[in-house]
Parts: C-alpha cells; structure tokens; sequence
C-alpha cells in the first residue's frame, strides 16, 4: 500500500492531491485499485474535519458501553482454550449510528416515540430500520433473519437478536411515520448548525418510484410518466426539496398520475409553513413552469428561477440571433438578461457549447435515420408492379416521423401523382425554415425569474443548483433502493420513504463530512471499507477465573486507519457484554 498523487492546475493555482493505493492481484494481472482519496493533505482541514467529528459524535469512547473493568487484571490463561467466536460487522454500523445520533435524531426519537409493551423503546427499532437502510438496503423481513445478528448493533444499541423481527420493525414503521413533520423541523436546524447550511435558496424536482405488485390497497399507487421506464408498474411520486448544497430539507408523496405542475403550490405552502418564509427563493425544472404556477407564485410575492419550455424560445429570436448582450457564466457557457413581453419577468437566454454540439448530434442522427426509410420506401413504391393505396403509404410516413420526432420537421414529404405503375411517386423537400431555426437554437434554453437584484450569472449558477436534487434522487434509487417498493399499504409505503429519506440525511452527512476531510463524496467507498472491521468474541480459559470472554474490535489497517484518521474518529478496542451474557457466562464458569 502506497500514496500517490496527481497535480491539477485551477484558476492559476497548482493543487497536488493524494489517494492511497494498494495493489490488488486479478488474475495474471496486477492492478492499483485506490483505496482513498485523501484530498490536499492539509493540516488545517485536518483539524476541521476532527472539529466536525466531535461535534457529530462527541468522545471517542462511552464508558458505560466500551469499558468493561478488566484493563488491570492479570490472570495466567490456558493457551490451548483460547478461541474467537461472535464475529460481527462492526465498523459500518458504527459510523451509521453515530451519524443517527450526531444528527440528533436518536434523542428527537427517544422524545417522540413511546416504549413499547416489551419496554423496547421504539426509538431503538428507528434506529435499525434508518442504519440498515444506510449500510445494506433490504426488506424488514432480511433485516430480522440475516443483517441484523451480522451486526454490532446488538451491543451498540443494547438490544437483543431476539428482540429484532419483523412484526416489531413494522410496528416501528408505524410509530416513525407519525412524527415525520417533526423530523423534518429538527434536520433543518441541527443540520445548519453541524454544517453551516442556508436554506434560502431551495431547489425542487419530482421523481417516480414503482411497485411490485397489484397494490390494491393504496389509492396513491397509479400508472403515469414512469422516470424509471417502467410503464407497466403502478407508482408514485416524490416531490423532494433540498438545500443549494443538495441536503435533504423535505419532501411529499403524491399520486402516481400527478403531473409535475401540480405538485408546486402544495409543496411550496408546505415547506414554508414548516420552515419559514422569509427570504425564500424557489428554484425548479420547467416541468413546473405552467402558467398557473408563475402567476401564483408572482401574485403570493415568491420568488424564483424556473425553466421553460424550448417552444418560448420562438419569442426571443432576435435577442438569440443578436451577438451582442452575451457574457460567459461558465466554460463553454454564454447568458444574456433581456425582459419577457408578456409578463415583465427577468429572462435568462442561455447557450451552451456542449448542449449545442449534443443537439446537432441528435438533429444529425434522426434526420438520417429519416433519410434512409424514406430511401427504402421510395425503391418499394418505383418497383412495385401494382396500384399503391396513398392512405397506407400515409401512414407508413406517418410512423417514420413519429419514430424520429426531433427531426421530423425538417421534411415535407408528399405523394405525388405519376404514370408509374403505383399511380404516385414520393416527393421529399427540405424545410429551409428548420435549419435555420436548428443553426440558432441548438444549445440554447430560458430560464424565468421574478428575481431583480441578481446578476445573469449568479442566476444561471442557482438554477445549475438543480443537480444537486438529481443527484438526490440517484443516490435514493441506486445506493438506498428506494425502488421498487414492494408494501402494498398506503401508511406503510409512506413510512418506507421516510426511511429512505432519514438514511439519506445520514448519507449526505456523511458525504459533506468526508468532503471537509479530503476524502472525495463517496460515502459507499467508505462503508465499504469500515465494514470490514469487526467486533469478535476473545474467549480465555484461565487457571484462576473459570473462562473469560472478551469482547474486542479489530484494528483497522493501514487503509482504514488512514480514513478513520482523516474523519477525526477513534474506534473503541473492547465493549461491555450485556448483563444477561455476563449472568450466563458465571454459570459456566
């Protein structure tokens, strides 16, 4: 295992970044496989990231639950006894549940959630559902027969194997899904406070999440526009707001068939009425931009940045067509403020190299595509030795165009009569008028605002934002299986999403703390990597005290040290048995 570093040149500035590397054998080869990045190496952000460390998850060690009163004892032991039992995960469910509690969301729960009939509290069984959902996305029903017993959280959360199966992870379920307005509240607040976050400026898209299953039960389960290209499944839509930096602020389960545009109005005067008004500023995709949506949002005196549809450019030829106005936003990236006719709002003309250079790939891809069935049909009407139906050879046309929209404009095809045995022949014509339209247009979109006191670049730059709220939703798709959900009840696919949504506050947590770090944003790589510490079972006949049981931590190697390092934590080296092990233990012994 070494270091190795690569030199980057930004904004005049030469930075050198480090990642530590091992070398890994894959069949006849050796590769390098990075391990970690580990950014600059600075000792100021060194010493950040420790700072952020002790304000998430406080003193290294509890004493109450990893010391266990025997670091002075010394007794002769029988080498031939001694044996590792109980081996289980433990660095990832560390990490997890001192996110759960640096967040503030055990003690919020511990206040909102009763103590169930068994004097389990239920605040306990969140924190499974939450971490299991963090490190190893599965159903309850995995969670109580396999991830659970492979995992320290028996000893980290004081709460037995036995006491973890799947009719109390769904009562859990119900008990969570009642305080969610109250979770929200909270991770807004303790979340600005560990991370200096601003939620003035929120960004908002919907997305589709599916069901195995006919989901009967659930009149929020319809078929609609499926982001997830699953057309033959029932669904629903998220409506999810987040922060600039991309952390989760909340979000609102509509119906399946719900139209984007409908969801705005909702979600604003919800979000508002539980976070505030002052000073807000909305940002969203042009899936919003009806003309309902603009007029409240100006009427109730809202701001924001919205897109809108490529048919408005039309309206602002000339502004496009002029060279005169541009600046550049960005690499590759030019914006022009000028004022719509209709309305008075700011509008943003944007023009992009690298979205132009896409356009006229795809304009170039279909216009062939077009070309070559025309061809085609062409040599079948000039060979054909009998009388062509002119309807059906419509229809053919028809359905060439349709399959190829985004040039569909640029031909104007017609049939027409000739002494050939077909009685027509086809005619095909280019439209000027579409190239030319093409040549001004290709890379270029509009954004509107109400917004006055911005300039054009920061306004393009908030609107880029947006990414941050697909990335959102990738993460809860792909890293956190949001998808396909699988409860056919209302209540209980509601709490499955609430799930979803407190795992990935954990998971952004844990993203904005490894960035401080120097450590990329990849919270999977670092999950990955502690999960291979474990806790064991020391078990040491002695000569003097019967047989005793250790309960010890792996220590990391030299990878993870160097991560564990960078975040700022120290692992325990041994845990407390419960009292109950303690109590079989003497009877052994």
């Amino acid at each position: 295992m070494y270091l190795r570093h690569a030199i980057r040149k930004k904004d005049g500035k030469v930075h050198r970044y480090w990642c530590l590397v091992r070398s890994v054998r894959v069949g006849r080869r050796v590769i390098q496989q990075t391990v970690a990045h580990l950014g600059e190496l600075d000792g100021q952000g060194r010493l950040e990231a420790r700072a952020l460390a002790r304000r998430l998850i406080g003193s290294p060690e509890q004493m109450q639950l990893f010391s266990d009163d025997s670091e002075q004892l010394t007794v002769p032991v029988r080498v031939k006894g001694i044996r590792i039992e109980r081996s289980r995960q433990f660095g990832d469910v560390y990490l997890a549940l001192a996110l759960w509690r640096g967040t503030g969301l055990e003690e919020l729960c511990a206040r909102l959630l009763p103590i169930g009939k068994e004097h389990i509290a239920w605040s306990k069984i969140a924190a499974v559902l939450v971490a299991a959902r963090f490190c190893e996305p599965s159903s309850e029903l995995h969670i109580a027969e396999g991830w659970y017993r492979r995992t320290a959280l028996c000893d980290l959360l004081q709460l037995g194997d036995e006491e973890v199966n799947k009719d109390r992870l769904y009562r859990g379920l119900d008990h969570l899904l009642a305080s969610k307005a109250e979770l929200e509240a909270h991770l807004s607040q303790r979340c600005g406070e560990l991370f200096a976050i601003q939620n003035d400026v929120l960004l908002y898209d919907v997305t589709s999440t599916y069901f195995e299953g006919q989901v009967e039960a659930n009149p929020q389960a319809q078929r609609g526009y499926s982001r997830d290209h699953r057309p033959d499944c029932k669904q629903v839509c998220i409506a999810l707001v987040v922060t600039f930096d991309g952390f989760p602020l909340g979000y609102e389960v509509f119906a399946g068939n719900t139209h984007d545009s409908r969801t705005l109005q909702t979600i604003v005067s919800t979000m508002e009425a539980r976070h505030g008004v002052l000073g807000r500023v909305w940002i969203t995709d042009r899936g919003m931009a009806s003309a309902d949506n603009l007029a409240w949002l100006r009427q109730t005196g809202r701001r924001y940045i919205i897109g809108a549809p490529k048919s408005e450019l039309k309206k602002f030829g000339s502004e496009l067509a002029r060279p005169d106005g541009w600046c550049t936003a960005h690499e590759g990236v030019e914006v022009k403020l000028t004022r719509h006719p209709e309305t008075g709002e700011t509008v943003i003309l944007c023009r992009s190299a690298d979205r132009r250079s896409k356009e006229q790939a795809m304009h170039d891809k279909f216009s062939r595509r077009i070309e070559a069935a025309l061809e085609r049909l062409a040599a079948r009407i000039a060979s054909s030795k009998k009388r062509l139906d002119p309807a059906k050879v419509n229809r053919q046309i028809g359905r060439i165009l349709q399959q190829n929209q985004r040039a569909a404009a640029r031909f104007a095809i017609a049939l027409e009569p000739d002494g050939c045995p077909a009685g027509f022949r086809l005619h095909v014509a280019y439209n000027a008028a579409f190239d030319d339209w093409a040549a001004l247009s290709e890379g270029a979109y509009l954004l509107r605002s109400n917004i006055t006191d911005w300039t054009d670049q920061q306004l393009w730059k908030a609107y880029i934002q947006l990414t941050q709220a697909e990335a959102a939703f990738r993460i809860q798709k792909d890293q956190l299986n949001v998808r396909p959900i699988w409860h056919q009840r209302e209540d209980r696919v509601q709490a499955h999403i609430l799930v979803c949504f407190l795992a990935f506050v954990l998971w952004k947590s844990l993203e904005m703390w490894q960035h401080r770090a120097g450590l990329g944003n990849s919270p999977r790589t670092i999950l990955e990597e502690l999960a291979r510490i474990q806790s064991h079972d020391v078990v040491l006949p002695t000569a003097t005290h019967g047989q005793m049981r250790l309960r010890c931590v792996t220590q990391p190697d030299a990878a993870q040290a160097a991560l564990l390092d960078r975040l700022g934590i120290v692992l325990p080296k041994r845990m407390r048995l419960t009292g109950h092990e303690t109590q079989a233990l003497a009877a052994t012994a």
